[in-house]
């Protein structure tokens, strides 16, 4: 029985069939893959896809081929061996005919040659307008986007009307910043402490200075060697004006370095000034003799040493326990251990900011209860700073009386607004005395993070207070204590 035609396409050069396969007229061979020629070689049995095209051989089939299909009515033999299904490029057909699934294709993009062009398809105006706002979402396809792009061109309404379009969008989502969240590694510590609890924990009055100092560190990583030298202006608050002092951003951390240093004697550590003798053991005494000792200008060099001295300090603290009370000398003043520790964190926060805007770099404040306890520590000094102002004649005098220690006098209550803000009565007329509502006499409402700009000397104490209720000389004396917090 002769077969069809269209029987023998499809079993010696079909799409998917066995050509693909390496069969008939394959670059294999059909010796070698087991289709027509059977156990002949490739040099002859590779022909018989000529065969197949003009002889009867290849029409009705040979003994020593796949076999003809009148006489066996078998389906061709593949690699897999005789009838099978799966064999010469994918599933067999129930009529014994070869596979009509095509292999798969390589992508365009992987292949290496160039992409078809995009023919932008042809539309009215009303409907390219139409597909103004699905252009700005990128939800056109190929061809309408390049329809699109071609009509604003030349229609100066519709352009217009896509500007609009594209700002709009903008507006739906605000780009992402490529740095991370300042608040990750705490949540990523406190998500490991909940599950492994430290066998020695830091204090919570320690940690924001770790995590300041982490924070730090991780800028100072991120900027090239060149920045090291930017210019960076230190500024404070002396008296009734502003302060300020020129150096650069390694001099900035060797300033911490130096005053950190305090701690670190405080604490049995290391004094990282040496052999430098300064005149003082105040801040500025400390980093000025630095400063002057150093026989070149201070380099990247002193990350290292600043970073490990963070590192000894948070560890030794540690082992003190909850109470940090021992006393810390900054020359003329003492700290509690506790509050020494906030004191450099802040320092740490604001001298950090000084970096950033100097490198031009994002820097968020701290995390709000990190900043909390830095506003109470400058609520509860400024008794102190007011006072010392009153002495120096700055301040106006104390209230009509005189108030006794751990007697209520005159208040002002301090309103910190925003991310770790919080109220505080603040006593007028004596450091020991107690703040009390009832003896309330001024209000000021300032946001957290400008009020600490404030203790830093950064901000004029005239500028500062969003909301001022009250004893306006009481006000003005508060906020200029706030500023003379600061120190270089």
């Amino acid at each position: 029985m002769r077969p069809r035609d269209d029987d023998a396409e499809d079993t010696t050069g079909g799409d998917g069939g066995f050509r693909d396969a390496g069969g008939v007229g394959g670059s294999g061979g059909a010796g070698a893959s087991g289709g027509f020629g059977g156990t002949g070689s490739s040099s002859g049995a590779g022909r018989a896809g000529d065969a197949a095209g003009s002889g009867d051989a290849g029409r009705h089939g040979a003994s020593h081929g796949a076999g003809d299909r009148g006489g066996t009515g078998r389906p061709p033999s593949g690699p897999e061996g005789p009838g099978n299904p799966g064999g010469l490029g994918g599933p067999g057909r129930e009529d014994g005919r070869g596979p009509r699934i095509p292999l798969p294709r390589a992508p365009v993009e992987d292949s290496g040659q160039p992409l078809p062009d995009v023919v932008p398809v042809v539309l009215e105006h009303h409907v390219l307008t139409s597909l103004l706002g699905a252009w700005a979402l990128a939800a056109c396809s190929a061809e309408e986007a390049a329809a699109v792009e071609e009509h604003i061109g030349d229609c100066a309404a519709c352009a217009d009307e896509s500007v609009r379009l594209r700002e709009a969008v903008t507006l739906l989502q605000r780009p992402e910043t490529l740095d991370l969240d300042p608040a990750l590694r705490t949540r990523v510590l406190d998500g490991c402490l909940e599950r492994r609890p430290p066998r020695i924990p830091v204090p919570g009055w320690a940690a924001p200075y770790d995590a300041e100092t982490a924070r730090l560190d991780a800028l100072l990583q991120d900027i090239g060697d060149a920045e090291w030298h930017a210019p960076v202006r230190l500024r404070w608050f002396e008296t009734d004006g502003p302060a300020s002092r020129r150096t650069t951003v390694a001099g900035v951390l060797a300033h911490l370095l130096t005053v950190d240093g305090a701690v670190a004697v405080g604490l049995g550590l290391a004094d990282p000034m040496g052999e430098i003798t300064a005149p003082g053991r105040g801040p500025a005494a400390r980093t000025e003799a630095y400063w002057r000792a150093s026989h070149y200008p201070p380099t990247r060099l002193v990350r290292a040493p600043w970073r490990e001295q963070s590192h000894g300090i948070v560890r030794t603290v540690s082992f003190t326990g909850d109470e940090g009370g021992m006393p810390v000398s900054y020359g003329d003043f003492e700290l509690p251990l506790r509050d020494a520790m906030l004191d450099r964190a802040f320092e740490c926060w604001v001298h950090a900011e000084d970096i950033a805007e100097a490198v031009d770099y994002p820097y968020e404040p701290p995390a709000a209860r990190h900043l909390n306890r830095m506003i109470d520590l400058a609520a509860r000094m400024l008794p102190g700073a007011l006072a010392a102002r009153r002495r120096a004649g700055l301040a106006a005098p104390g209230g009509p009386r005189l108030v006794t220690a751990g007697e209520p006098g005159r208040s002002l209550r301090l309103e910190i607004e925003g991310s770790g803000g919080g109220e505080w009565l603040i006593p007028l007329d004596s450091p020991g005395a107690v703040g009390s509502a009832e003896h309330e006499v001024a209000h000021v409402a300032l946001d957290g993070v400008e009020f600490c700009r404030l203790a830093a000397g950064h901000v004029p104490p005239a500028d500062a207070a969003a909301g001022q209720l009250g004893d306006r000389e009481a006000i003005r004396d508060v906020l200029f204590a706030a500023a003379s917090l600061s120190r270089m």
